[in-house]
Formats: structure tokens, sequence, C-alpha cells
């Protein structure tokens, strides 16, 4: 079976892969080293040995590179620390899954048997993928090319994150807490319940009397649910 999935991925799924992202490669090995996964070698070292690791390395400094180009033109007056806000909401991983999700392309993605069942850090997975597949354009065609690709397929998408960004909780709660009152927020696991492929996490944040409960699919997810109940509390958020 493992074989077969490698094997249609070469043979049969690149050329779908290149139709939904509108680049067609010269070199077919980086587009199909972009959809491997670290945990299918793990398990099929007969196979290939090598993970989109590397791709997605590179990726995410060219992603940062273009987007920095982006913002850097659209807006001649925004200071840097307003670019630098705006620049970590369009390349982060809620980001970059919702670009991979626009593109279809999650299906293609090899992972191992044991990922597949736990489901672990899905949105980073498919945000590690999108980064991957940036890697792979840039070293098959070159800085214009994957700037032509992020810019024509998602310049309504960075239109939207810039018009509304989203809110990172912890960061905001964090911020507040050091600036005003010079404390950090501290998260703790206070219940889990349910196996392991469908955990539920309950965390609470406590700062200078405050206490946010937070309930979510993972620590990260509840985390940051906590941090907005700390924040509706003080009144940041209504």
């Amino acid at each position: 079976m493992s074989m077969n999935e490698y094997e249609i991925l070469k043979s049969k799924n690149i050329s779908e892969i290149e139709k939904k992202l509108n680049y067609f490669f010269k070199d077919k090995n980086f587009s199909v080293l972009a959809f491997i996964h670290p945990s299918f070698v793990n398990e099929n070292k007969d196979i290939t040995n090598q993970n989109n690791e590397r791709l997605e390395f590179l990726g995410d400094s060219i992603l940062n590179l273009i987007i920095s180009k982006y913002l850097f033109k659209k807006f001649p007056k925004k200071r840097e620390g307003d670019l630098s806000f705006l620049r970590a909401k369009i390349v982060d991983a809620i980001s970059c899954r919702l670009f991979l999700e626009k593109l279809d392309l999650k299906k293609y993605l090899l992972l191992g048997k044991g990922e597949r069942i736990l489901k672990r850090g899905k949105e980073n997975i498919l945000a590690d993928l999108f980064e991957a597949i940036v890697g792979a354009i840039y070293l098959d065609g070159g800085f214009f090319k994957v700037e032509n690709f992020l810019i024509e397929n998602f310049k309504e998408d960075i239109k939207e994150i810039i018009k509304k960004p989203k809110v990172n909780y912890k960061e905001k709660l964090q911020n507040y807490y050091q600036i005003k009152y010079q404390s950090i927020p501290v998260y703790s696991v206070i219940k889990e319940k349910g196996p392991d492929h469908k955990k539920k996490f309950e965390i609470e944040v406590k700062v200078d009397g405050i206490i946010g409960i937070g309930v979510g699919g993972s620590k990260k997810d509840a985390e940051k649910q906590a941090a907005k109940d700390a924040l509706r509390q003080i009144k940041i958020l209504t």
C-alpha cells in the first residue's frame, strides 16, 4: 500500500497537483519531495529516505521575504513594527493552512500510518506542507515564479488578513500584563479527557488574580481560549 501511495504520487498525482497550483515543474523531484512528510519516511525507509523538512525551512524564509517586499511596497508610510505585525499574521500557521486548503492539496500529502491515526498538530502539518511547496517552486523556478504564484493565488486573502488580522489572544494577554504590570500569564492543565485520537483539554491561565478558562482539542487551542476568556474579563475583548 505504501509503495502504491508513493508511486501514485510520482506518476499520477503530481500532474493533478500542478494543475491546482497552476505551476508546472521542470524538475518533478521537487514537487514529489514537497509532499513527503517525515512520518511517512520513518515508516517507509525502504521506499525513500527524504522528506519535506528542508523544503519547509527554505519555503518559510522565502515566504517571509516575499510578504515583506509586498508590505514594504504597499504601505510606504507604515513603521517597521506595524509591518512586522502584519507579516506575522500573513505567514503564520493559520494563514498557511488556509492557503493550502484553498488549493485543495492536503489529500496528496504522504503521512505515516501513525500520524494519520493520531492527527497530531494537523494545522501545523498543513502549514508545513504549504511552506514546502513554496520552497519547491522557488528551487524549480526562482524568486519571481514563486512570487507570482503567491500573489496571483492569494492576493485577496492577503488583503483580507491585512484588513482584519486575526487576534493572537495569548500574545495580546502577555503584552498587556508585561507592559502594565510586569507580569507573565501562567497556563496549567486542569483536566484531560477522552482517547488519544479525540482528547479534550481544559486549561486555566492565571495572572494578577485573573483566571481564564479554555477548552480545546489540543493544549494550544485550549490555551488560546483561556487567554481569550481572561481578556474578556479585563474588558480588553467584549
